[in-house]
């Protein structure tokens, strides 16, 4: 399976089978935050844990091959206008409101790139809602004092962690990054089991091969008995994708249309 060349980003070429996913964070970072702003790319309601208000953010440390926010991922400077954390909340909230959910979330790309922007936003949404952080762990599974910070809102925050493949390899070869960056993932479990943070590992298997994905269940037992039943994620086809991937000659097992979507996955 091959992989294409990296994004230009702050002056750097990175090649997608050498990224550093902790230096471009710090490089994403510098180009989606300042002065406690982060940039969002939009904000609405979405189908999905039953019906939850939605922040989407710009910025990731990842480059994955099955984003469905590819454009947004690969454009951080070009794309999104910067809020503070009242207004994030405020917009969540009205959303949350107008809709009747019970539940909020930021999503699109990685909402743990500009930590402080999100230790700012999580008091603000207030201990009427569930807080779902939608996370790759890197950051999570580098930074065990953050699943500290997280530990303060416990009560009304569930962390999904979103495992990119089910072995280093597979994680290397769909997000382009360092294979260590997936041990990070891990840890990310780890170190939010450890403060008490409820957790709760996803993984994306439409490209794994049956053993594999049988392996990363064992995997995941040994860090917390119920994540052995972890949380499966497959290729969603939206158009964007389809074309990506015929491009890059990369084949998968399982994916759904965007209409087709199991209701377990919604």
């Amino acid at each position: 399976m091959e992989t294409t060349p990296g994004s230009l980003l702050s002056g750097v070429l990175y090649n997608l089978s050498m990224i550093d996913p902790l230096e471009l964070a710090r490089a994403t970072e510098a180009l989606v935050c300042r002065d406690g702003l982060r940039k969002y790319y939009r904000f609405r309601p979405s189908r999905f844990y039953g019906g939850i208000s939605t922040a989407d953010c710009v910025g990731c440390c990842l480059r994955c091959v099955f984003c469905w926010a590819w454009n947004v991922v690969v454009r951080p400077a070009q794309v999104g206008q910067f809020y503070s954390p009242q207004e994030v909340a405020e917009r969540l909230l009205k959303i949350a409101r107008k809709k009747r959910f019970g539940q909020l979330r930021i999503s699109g790309n990685e909402p743990t790139i500009g930590w402080a922007h999100l230790m700012e936003v999580l008091p603000l949404v207030g201990k009427g809602h569930l807080f779902v952080l939608e996370t790759n762990g890197i950051l999570l599974g580098a930074n065990p004092e953050y699943a500290e910070d997280l530990a303060r809102f416990k009560e009304n925050l569930y962390v999904r962690v979103s495992l990119k493949g089910t072995c280093e390899e597979e994680f290397s070869r769909l997000t382009g990054a360092k294979p260590e960056g997936f041990s990070l993932q891990l840890k990310a479990l780890e170190n939010l089991l450890r403060r008490g943070v409820r957790a709760f590992p996803a993984s994306m298997v439409s490209f794994s091969p049956r053993e594999n994905i049988q392996a990363l269940a064992e995997r995941l037992r040994t860090i917390h008995p119920a994540f052995e039943e972890f949380e499966v994620e497959e290729l969603i086809l939206y158009p964007h994708v389809e074309e990506r991937l015929k491009k890059l000659g990369i084949c998968y097992y399982t994916a759904h249309k965007p209409e087709g979507i199991p209701p377990e996955q919604v």
